[in-house]
């Protein structure tokens, strides 16, 4: 689908639009095709860049309101129908993995991707790809994502207002804040994923993209898990910011990939 007021020289090249064979401006489905057709009517009336900034907005509110959906449905059923029940095996078990290392190495993790430190990543990247590629659509992509996922943990943690396990189940530092969802969980997901979607776009061969993608998933599950073996997070607390990390990141890289449909890079007059 091209813009016919795109020039030919602004589009992308095919490996910047590429997961291993896979043409993501390609829609395959009929829902996929209409949603891409709608998306470039609407880029035409206003531009790429604030058809893009609309849809991770749109895309956003959808979030937003599926994680107090989520919460709510989560705080009806825990008791009566034992989901905590699985928060208590879990986290008996993650203490019997505990050891000085380990423990040091779950706590090193806790800040690398801690409150601080992400969202001096998000902007660093941002920065990063604002000066490399000279284009607003990925520092518009990472500050959503950022932006996106820090709401929807703030609103579970003021919905719920999820006790933490009890201080003698966890490992110093403690942490003060709700328990649910876990926010180092929720943007690891989140963030990681959208950076290693940006960078997998810039590689020409498939097995670099692997490569990040499957990096982005092991880190994201390797954060959620040392959360419940640091005893900071309940595992349901975890298995949420992955659940909700992953809807959120699944609708930034569907906005980016609409955007990617118009050809048209940050070039039309606005």
């Amino acid at each position: 689908m091209t813009d016919p007021s795109t020039p030919a020289a602004s589009a992308p090249t095919p490996h910047d639009r590429r997961i291993g064979r896979r043409d993501l401006t390609e829609w395959r489905s009929r829902p996929g095709q209409r949603l891409a057709e709608r998306h470039l009517t609407v880029a035409k009336r206003i531009g790429a860049r604030r058809a893009l900034v609309t849809t991770l907005a749109v895309g956003g509110g959808i979030a937003v309101a599926a994680t107090a959906g989520a919460a709510y449905i989560y705080d009806g059923v825990t008791g009566r129908d034992g989901i905590q029940s699985l928060d208590r095996p879990a986290l008996e078990r993650a203490k019997r993995l505990r050891s000085p290392l380990a423990n040091g190495v779950a706590a090193t993790i806790a800040h690398v991707f801690g409150p601080v430190a992400m969202p001096a990543l998000t902007l660093g990247s941002a920065a990063a790809f604002a000066i490399r590629d000279r284009r607003a659509s990925p520092v518009t992509v990472l500050l959503a994502a950022g932006a996106g996922s820090l709401a929807m943990t703030l609103l579970g943690k003021d919905l719920i207002k999820r006790n933490r396990p009890r201080r003698r189940d966890a490992i110093p530092p403690f942490e003060t804040s709700p328990s649910f969802p876990s926010g180092h969980t929720l943007n690891t997901t989140t963030i990681i994923g959208t950076l290693a979607y940006l960078l997998a776009l810039r590689q020409e061969r498939t097995a670099p993209q692997v490569a990040i993608i499957g990096g982005a998933a092991g880190t994201a599950a390797t954060v959620g898990l040392s959360r419940v073996l640091l005893g900071a997070h309940w595992f349901t607390d975890v298995a949420v910011g992955w659940v909700t990390g992953a809807g959120w990141l699944s609708m930034i890289i569907t906005s980016h990939r609409l955007y990617l449909s118009t050809q048209d890079d940050d070039s039309v007059d606005e």
